[in-house]
């Protein structure tokens, strides 16, 4: 998507198999959406994972930005239009069984409406009560 930076047709150390949108058959799910996860371009670093339907990931690839579908408002957003924050997409990722997605962008700002750069900064552990298995 960028037109700017020389393109990487890698991934996860991999040649990346390019393919056009209209040839692909992205898999939505019964209500219309497919799953994002939404990667720091260069450091990998996940900032977030939203949902997709067929209008945001068209306006996705023609606007440059980030769009996604919200379920809890039920309509179209564009990530970062409101705080100043635009995550320019660098490219869309496509995983082998064609229902999720991987969103690569340029994100200038904080990702997560917390405030915070991702939305993965809470870490999930045991209760007291549960034995950890190996590696938990």
């Amino acid at each position: 998507m960028s037109q700017t930076a020389a393109p990487d047709y890698s991934y996860a150390g991999e040649r990346v198999e390019r393919v056009a949108r209209a040839a692909t058959d992205v898999r939505f799910d019964d209500r219309g959406l497919i799953p994002a996860v939404v990667q720091q371009v260069g450091s990998g670093e996940v900032l977030m994972v939203a949902w997709m339907n067929e209008e945001s990931l068209r306006l996705t690839f023609e606007t440059g930005t980030s769009w996604f579908w919200s379920r809890s408002r039920q309509e179209l957003w564009n990530k970062g239009a409101t705080s100043g924050n635009m995550q320019k997409v660098i490219r869309v990722l496509v995983d082998c069984d064609a229902d999720t997605l991987v969103v690569e962008v340029d994100s200038p700002g904080p990702a997560c409406h917390t405030g915070h750069r991702s939305c993965f900064f809470r870490e999930l552990v045991a209760d007291e009560s549960e034995t950890p298995s190996a590696g938990v």
